[in-house]
């Protein structure tokens, strides 16, 4: 046996756990899971889901692995180690509907097979790029006729609610998914919803029936509970349930879809057609010469320098931006493109920290994983200007990150840090490039500088001093 512990987000399912070794992804399969984990993959479904691109690579290691000590397992299967996980809570709304519609598709594909799925859970969908990847293979059982959807109500609070929430009201879905790790509650949505949308077919059985029923529920006694539950649903609903969510999804579009902040920055800004190829030579010249395998960007926009990294080298981009419009546009490039590139909700002053079960369920931004190298492109300056913090702090955390990276300083003179200071008191005697260069040299060596505007904007690549 191994001396390996589960991963503490692994504890849900009694189907099997999830456990790393050396930098190696294993799931067991228990002796409950096994027989219907043998007929689903006799049945060539996992193979054919695999070829598509829709499910997690997934090999038998089982006799060559063993499972950690005192765990249960038939089986042993690894799968192959996604370079970033990330989190319903970090994704803009096409990349939730990107998620949504491909568990959907999936599980009417696995309808037609006779097979259905135990859960609906948001989390069983990860992205390699904008590509939407199910990760969650135990999920996948043998559909016993007439039976229920049993994910029917957490996908609507995973999925279909934070949807809507945007879709109707015009309220990203970030913050209250982030505060509320299970998603929005059919309760809650069921009294959000305007008059005009509580009538529709689609939310009243969705969302407004299923809402009352469950308030219902807690009066029944437990032989009438029993009776519901021993109702059944000919396989044709069942399909039926699922086709109409798709379309339902398939046309939902963000109510807020007029100007943000920075969604239009990457063309309308203060750089001329000449500044932004210096800028993106520099950026392709430190991905040659660095060759990062993952590179994360750091106030990304909608991903044009992302896109560059790509292009000179990098293998994936993870990107981070608090700009909803903007980070829906890079999303749509990526998706359009077909490129390694994952755009992402993130406030750098307030990144995605360890929370649900034991603090450990869902894993904050700084455990989860460290990119090779960092681009910080028109962005320190929101950090020690926009959210006060110290240039010296914000030097550290941007150099902790990776071993090496391009960092964009933007002069106080700026016309956009000027647009900044213009409500409110400039208190920032301190922010200035030497005071900038002093903190970044406490972390790492300036290897090359280069001016790339007409207002003194400066890029630094860095390398982080080995001695950290």
């Amino acid at each position: 046996m191994l001396d390996a512990a589960f991963h503490p987000a692994s504890y849900r399912d009694p189907a099997g756990r999830v456990f790393e070794h050396e930098g190696r992804i294993f799931r067991t399969v228990t002796s409950e899971a096994a027989e219907d984990f043998d007929h689903i993959r006799r049945s060539g479904f996992l193979a054919e889901l695999e070829r598509r691109g829709w499910l997690v690579g997934t090999t038998d290691v089982s006799g060559r692995i063993a499972a950690p000590a005192g765990a249960e397992a038939t089986y042993v299967l690894e799968h192959p180690r996604l370079p970033f996980i990330s989190y319903p809570y970090e994704w803009c709304f096409p990349a939730l509907k990107a998620a949504a519609l491909r568990h959907l598709d999936l599980h009417l594909e696995a309808l037609s097979k006779g097979i259905t799925l135990s859960d609906a859970s948001a989390y069983n969908i990860q992205f390699d790029g904008a590509r939407p990847l199910f990760i969650d293979i135990l999920s996948l059982r043998r559909y016993d006729e007439g039976e229920f959807w049993a994910g029917h109500r957490q996908f609507c609070e995973q999925f279909l609610n934070p949807l809507l929430l945007r879709a109707v009201l015009g309220i990203p879905h970030n913050s209250w998914y982030r505060g509320s790790l299970e998603g929005i509650s059919i309760a809650d949505m069921s009294r959000l919803l305007p008059l005009s949308w509580r009538l529709s077919w689609r939310a009243l059985s969705n969302i407004i029936l299923p809402a009352k029923l469950e308030a219902r529920a807690r009066a029944k006694s437990t032989d009438a509970l029993g009776r519901v539950a021993q109702r059944k649903l000919p396989k044709a609903a069942y399909r039926y349930t699922l086709a109409q969510l798709r379309r339902w999804i398939e046309g939902l579009k963000p109510a807020d879809t007029g100007p943000s902040v920075w969604g239009d920055y990457a063309t309308v800004n203060t750089y001329c057609d000449q500044e932004q190829d210096a800028k993106r030579r520099f950026v392709a010249e430190f991905i040659e010469k660095t060759r990062p395998k993952i590179v994360w960007d750091l106030g990304c926009n909608s991903g044009d320098y992302s896109l560059t990294a790509l292009d000179a080298g990098a293998e994936i981009v993870i990107g981070f931006d608090l700009d909803q419009l903007a980070i829906e546009k890079a999303f749509f490039r990526a998706e359009g493109l077909r490129r390694r590139f994952l755009p992402l909700i993130m406030d750098a002053a307030n990144p995605s920290p360890d929370q649900g079960w034991n603090q450990s369920e869902r894993t904050g931004l700084n455990g989860r994983a460290k990119p090779d190298a960092v681009l910080c492109l028109a962005f320190e300056h929101h950090l020690a200007l926009g959210r006060n913090l110290p240039l010296l702090q914000v030097a550290a955390w941007i150099t902790g990150l990776g071993r090496s990276g391009v960092i964009e300083f933007v002069q106080k003179s700026d016309p956009t840090v000027q647009r900044m200071l213009t409500l409110r008191d400039d208190i920032f005697a301190d922010y200035c490039e030497d005071a900038f260069v002093s903190a970044l040299r406490r972390f790492a060596r300036i290897v090359r500088t280069e001016t790339v505007s007409e207002h003194d904007r400066r890029l630094y690549w860095f390398e982080r001093e080995t001695r950290q």
